[in-house]
């Protein structure tokens, strides 16, 4: 049987990061007298007020996650955002009241980043934002720093909770489980292997791109729109920022991309992406036990995979 955290239980770990930040703040010498949560789902997002840092602190992870490599993603994250901030890239900072690096309190791994105020009444417009993606990923492409091939697709992730899911049936369908293991079988080598995906892909550059479908992340402020987290940052094929967005945000980057000079979407690239993004969709049944609201969250995108080619149509 597989146990769910409770409403009482959750409130309790979303009191815990609040906690852990203001005291993770105050050490750091910021001033911290009305701490309020501003978001809370996979992080609990905190702004320290009066300071102007907000305190993002991961609570919904992996098992058996190592704060040591979260620490090293944050790191990344920090690096790449303030590089791009450097370079007059609308992004949202890093703070700079404190220094660039995640701070590890009461077992939770915390990065700070600059407050900005949100343009509360604004809808996002997923079409828009994917346009502006390219010119994201045309900033990008100069990073220096080193990053790892497909980090974003999380393949550890993908096969420790696919067999996790195996252990607690209930989670899955076990139809869904069976197709899933399989297509992960022909995906998994082309996720883990830089050679690999070139060969199946031959021709496709690979740079730094978001990693976490960035036209989903973009901060509406009241100064104008920002890049935001990029917890996931990797190297890979720009498709993979548009994995699962369909046909119209598609088009709309490729708009973006003909203005950037860069080249449009490849189809086939396209249909391995979305494939590899289906199997995040059934492994993050894994952490359904964290957040319950998950698989309510995740049942449209489950229900659409069931009607996609097996493994996108990338032969195994």
């Amino acid at each position: 049987m597989t146990d769910f955290l409770t409403p009482s239980h959750l409130a309790g770990r979303t009191a815990a990061a609040l906690d852990a930040a203001v005291a993770a703040g105050r050490d750091l010498g910021l001033t911290v007298t009305g701490a309020r949560v501003l978001h809370d789902l996979f992080s609990v997002v905190v702004h320290l007020a009066p300071a102007p840092v907000v305190a993002r602190v991961p609570t919904v992870l992996p098992p058996r996650t190592d704060l040591g490599f979260l620490a090293r993603r944050q790191q990344a994250e920090l690096d790449v955002s303030q590089w791009l901030a450097d370079r007059g890239t609308p992004v949202i900072p890093p703070s700079p009241l404190v220094p660039r690096e995640p701070v590890q309190r009461d077992g939770f791994s915390i990065t700070f980043w600059q407050f900005v105020e949100e343009k509360q009444d604004k809808e996002p417009d997923y079409a828009a934002n994917a346009e502006s993606v390219a010119d994201l990923h045309a900033a990008m492409r100069a990073y220096p720093g080193e990053l790892e091939f497909l980090s974003a697709a999380e393949p550890h992730f993908v096969t420790e909770s696919l067999a996790l899911l195996e252990e607690h049936p209930g989670l899955v369908d076990p139809a869904d489980l069976d197709r899933a293991r399989r297509e992960w079988q022909v995906l998994e080598p082309l996720v883990r292997s830089r050679a690999a995906f070139e060969n199946a892909f031959p021709g496709i550059d690979l740079q730094p791109v978001h990693g976490d479908s960035p036209p989903a992340n973009i901060f509406a402020g009241v100064d104008g729109d920002l890049y935001s987290d990029f917890e996931l940052v990797t190297l890979g094929p720009v498709e993979w920022d548009l994995a699962a967005l369909g046909a119209e945000c598609e088009s709309a980057y490729n708009r973006g991309a003909e203005r950037n000079g860069m080249r449009p979407l490849n189809q086939d690239v396209m249909a391995f992406v979305n494939a590899v993004g289906m199997l995040r969709v059934i492994a993050v049944h894994a952490l359904v036990p964290q957040l319950p609201v998950l698989a309510e969250y995740v049942k449209p995108a489950v229900d659409q995979w069931r009607t996609m080619p097996f493994a996108g149509g990338v032969a195994g």
